[in-house]
């Protein structure tokens, strides 16, 4: 199962494409630390049970639903439509990414994340255009938040359809949730269609790289985690994290 996780960042834990980079670089690093690596994440991990049969239901939703889904989306949307619909999504996460800048003090990217969101949402059609494009995007949730004002991850946790998080995390999708547009939306049909086209925006984004994840180790699940773990934590540090001292994990 590879769509799952956050904005998502989000209120939906899609991976955007703008991440999928990043997931790959940590996964290959993972590969050449597998000892030290291995006994860091085994004291993040200790739901691996569950987390297993989690990661194999999901594996199974997507093979089954989601994958095609996303494949006929990639066949069929014209270039222009999956453009539009890209940048309204990207448009409704800078809500997020706006609040969490304050949230994290962080008042000139706050600023920034703002006026990305003011003009796109009017100049750009409802978010429809990316008129900002010189602005940079950035990556905040409520669960970076969290790790900013030092509360640590938790355990390590898959989630039935939605796919990798912690505890940390998963209570920081549920924050983003008031705020989050899509999130506050009262008309339940209107909420959950909006779920549902990002959440098939999002896998889209990944079909080029999943055969990278896939060759890349015997044990998927054991991959993916390392490398979510991993991608979390250089996000909470702006991509700067201390240096991890595994040492600390010999016997």
């Amino acid at each position: 199962m590879l769509i799952i996780h956050p904005m998502t960042k989000p209120e939906h834990p899609f991976l955007p494409a703008t991440r999928v980079a990043l997931l790959l670089s940590c996964l290959l690093f993972s590969a050449c630390s597998t000892t030290h690596l291995s006994r860091y994440t085994q004291e993040k991990d200790p739901f691996e049970s569950y987390n297993r049969m989690a990661f194999s239901f999901n594996d199974s939703l997507d093979k089954a639903i989601l994958k095609p889904v996303a494949q006929g989306y990639v066949k069929y949307m014209p270039q222009l439509g999956k453009m539009a619909t890209e940048n309204f999504f990207s448009n409704l996460d800078d809500v997020v990414v706006t609040f969490n800048d304050i949230l994290q003090l962080k008042f000139k990217q706050a600023a920034s994340d703002g006026s990305r969101v003011l003009f796109n949402t009017t100049f750009g059609v409802f978010g429809l255009i990316n008129v900002t494009s010189r602005l940079p995007k950035h990556n905040e949730d409520f669960g970076q938040t969290l790790g900013y004002w030092g509360v640590p991850s938790g355990p390590y946790l898959v989630i039935p359809a939605l796919g990798p998080s912690s505890l940390r995390d998963g209570t920081g999708m549920y924050g983003d949730s008031f705020v989050s547009v899509i999130g506050t939306t009262q008309h339940v049909p209107t909420r959950n269609s909006a779920y549902v086209v990002k959440g098939i925006v999002a896998r889209a984004s990944l079909l080029d790289n999943e055969k990278i994840l896939e060759n890349a180790s015997i044990d998927r699940y054991s991959s993916l985690r390392d490398a979510y773990l991993m991608h979390r934590r250089s996000l909470v540090y702006d991509g700067n994290p201390p240096r991890q001292r595994y040492e600390d994990f010999d016997d």
